[in-house]
């Protein structure tokens, strides 16, 4: 089964962005912001990502965007382990697309993925999450298979 990280389904519920110190804030595209941490040895990496939790949400992933900050990126957990496959249709910028285990450490990193490709960019083992992140950014930040990701949904 190919998730679109940025495939065809629209959400959001054209709500606006709420107060930066609250707790349900929204992103532009009506989806909760939360803050992800990925640890690499004694190094900790704090991004502030989009949860993208619906089928319909995750079908439209990142697609359509002009800008991703070096900060920032989003979340795809999955209600149980599989095998996951991304791909890149109508998704404008490359992405380094980290493949995360159940128990919280990267499978691999699918780095600086081709905009609007349409190979299957897959995880090598089951996995229950996927994160997206700006291309290359997971090498300038050092950032490699069996390093753990946290974050709180």
């Amino acid at each position: 089964m190919l998730i679109a990280c940025h495939a065809q389904a629209g959400s959001g519920d054209g709500k606006t962005p709420q107060s930066q110190t609250g707790e349900n804030k929204l992103s532009e595209a009506g989806l909760k912001e939360i803050s992800l941490t990925v640890r690499s040895g004694s190094t900790a990496h704090i991004f502030t990502v989009e949860l993208a939790k619906t089928p319909q949400e995750q079908a439209r992933g990142l697609m359509f965007r002009t800008d991703l900050k070096p900060d920032r990126g989003m979340i795809f957990p999955f209600d149980r382990e599989r095998m996951a496959s991304f791909w890149m249709k109508n998704t404008v910028i490359p992405l380094d697309i980290i493949f995360i285990r159940s128990d919280g450490t990267i499978e691999s990193i699918a780095a600086n993925t081709t905009p609007y490709s349409l190979e299957p960019v897959q995880s090598g083992e089951p996995v229950t999450a996927v994160l997206e992140i700006a291309g290359g950014r997971a090498d300038e930040l050092g950032i490699s298979a069996g390093d753990k990701v946290d974050w709180q949904q």
